[in-house]
């Protein structure tokens, strides 16, 4: 895809629970040569037992321990990207045989609680040195985690009154960290189905529902949620119970939710199988639904998750980002250079990130 297209940036989505930092830096490293500096990180932790014990755990390790481990996998892959190059490493002296300058090369020395290094990183400095960050995690722990590292923050939650105050604790805590709150581009969850009228829409919907599996649905949110929505009666309240799967999924319809969810809640709500609950309008209906979240919740940005493809994407780009641009709410080109310049303006990162603590001179 990187060969095909010239734009694009691509979000690669690994677990912290199960890659060493290591050999994700490595990997990490040579995509960004090979797309040209267009490739970013989506940093999970994990949150199903099946992923545990197919990689050999008995279960999952428990919500907040994951984030204090993953805290430490990117310390260690910090150290690897931004510490153990100088820019000026590379000399590629064909005539004297020399491809760098060893005095400019370094081996990082990384003992902690759960990983330990002693190497020096195999690849050369890439484009963006660290990938773009991204990160979708919500909960107490989450938030903590993506104050200190991440660049983009997905949230789930669904109304705009109930996002503000995570956004607002995800800005505030950044700056607890020394970082701009404006530093991390937050983007919210939006499930959309779109006409040319309403009611076209409104038939649209009409036929995916006729064709979606309530019961697949459900399966679904329960993956994420961590409860087995099945033992509810029809119109129970769902309860919050702190658990070791996805804590914001679950937050979302209990604590942050200012209605009372029930299993039949979520089958007429989420029955395309996205989290959120479907926005069906034309195409003035959505990019004013839109508007208005960026407006009372302060999110930069949406994640659109697929109805069906890729007719649901035409449909956005066709119906939606043309009124969005008159708006002036939406590009009309692509900017130049790496994923991070598209996004900020710059190409690599920029204190008082975390990340740049282990550059050489900060060490020194």
């Amino acid at each position: 895809m990187a060969h095909a297209t010239k734009h694009i940036g691509f979000g690669v989505t690994v677990s912290t629970s199960y890659e060493h930092p290591y050999l994700l830096a490595r990997r990490f490293s040579t995509l960004d040569h090979l797309t040209n500096g267009r490739v970013g990180w989506n940093i999970v932790t994990g949150y199903v037992d099946s992923a545990a014990r197919a990689l050999g755990r008995d279960a999952q390790i428990d919500h907040d321990t994951r984030y204090d481990i993953a805290d430490e996998f990117l310390d260690a892959a910090y150290a690897l990207w931004e510490g153990s190059w100088d820019d000026d490493a590379l000399v590629v002296d064909r005539e004297r045989g020399i491809f760098t300058d060893p005095a400019k090369v370094r081996a990082i020395h990384h003992a902690g609680e759960h990983y330990r290094i002693d190497a020096i990183h195999i690849v050369a400095p890439s484009p963006q040195r660290t990938p773009v960050l991204f990160q979708a995690g919500s909960s107490d722990r989450g938030r903590r985690f993506a104050a200190r590292h991440a660049e983009a923050v997905f949230t789930f939650s669904p109304t705009p009154e109930a996002t503000k105050p995570i956004v607002a604790e995800i800005r505030a805590e950044a700056v607890r960290w020394g970082r701009d709150p404006y530093d991390l581009r937050i983007v919210t969850s939006q499930s959309i189905v779109v006409g040319r009228t309403r009611k076209e829409a409104e038939d649209k919907l009409a036929d995916y529902r006729a064709h979606a599996s309530v019961e697949g649905a459900l399966a679904h949110f329960s993956s994420a949620a961590g409860i087995d929505f099945s033992r509810f009666d029809l119109d129970e309240p769902i309860p919050y119970v702190k658990n070791d799967a996805n804590n914001s999924a679950l937050e979302a319809i209990t604590k942050r939710s200012a209605e009372v969810w029930t299993r039949r809640r979520i089958i007429d709500q989420m029955v395309l199988g996205s989290r959120m609950p479907p926005f069906v309008g034309s195409a003035v209906d959505v990019a004013d639904h839109l508007q208005a979240w960026v407006a009372i919740a302060d999110v930069d940005g949406f994640n659109l998750p697929r109805t069906v493809t890729p007719e649901c994407i035409h449909d956005f780009a066709d119906l939606v980002v043309p009124i969005l641009q008159e708006r002036g709410l939406f590009k009309r080109e692509y900017a130049a250079g790496t994923f991070r310049d598209k996004l900020f303006g710059h190409p690599r990162l920029r204190e008082p990130h975390r990340a740049t603590a282990f550059r050489p001179q900060n060490l020194r």
